[in-house]
């Protein structure tokens, strides 16, 4: 018996695996009903969002499972992350959200 739902969001880091990620594994999430699938491509310091619904999914700039989280703003964290460390990171980021 299954107790618990699809995850609302799930998350996948891809360094050398990026086509399995956005082909398999979506079509897997799609299945599942999950609402939201991100695919982190360390290399290129992106993420490809994705907004699962009505049998399929389309790629989207901004999370709607939290809402006015935009992909920018986790790709500029990422490039931060070349040449700072987590303490610099996190206050830009209390900054961001509390501008």
């Amino acid at each position: 018996m299954n107790e618990f739902g699809a995850p609302h969001l799930v998350i996948e880091i891809a360094s050398t695996m990026l086509n399995d990620d956005i082909g398999r594994k979506r079509l897997l999430y799609e299945r599942l009903g999950v609402q939201e699938y991100w695919v982190v491509d360390v290399n290129a310091a992106e993420v490809l969002a994705f907004e699962v619904g009505d049998g399929g999914s389309r790629q989207i700039r901004e999370s709607k499972v939290l809402p006015g989280l935009e992909m920018v703003l986790i790709e500029e964290a990422l490039q931060r992350s070349q040449t700072q460390d987590d303490g610099e990171i996190s206050r830009w980021l209390w900054q961001v959200f509390n501008g």
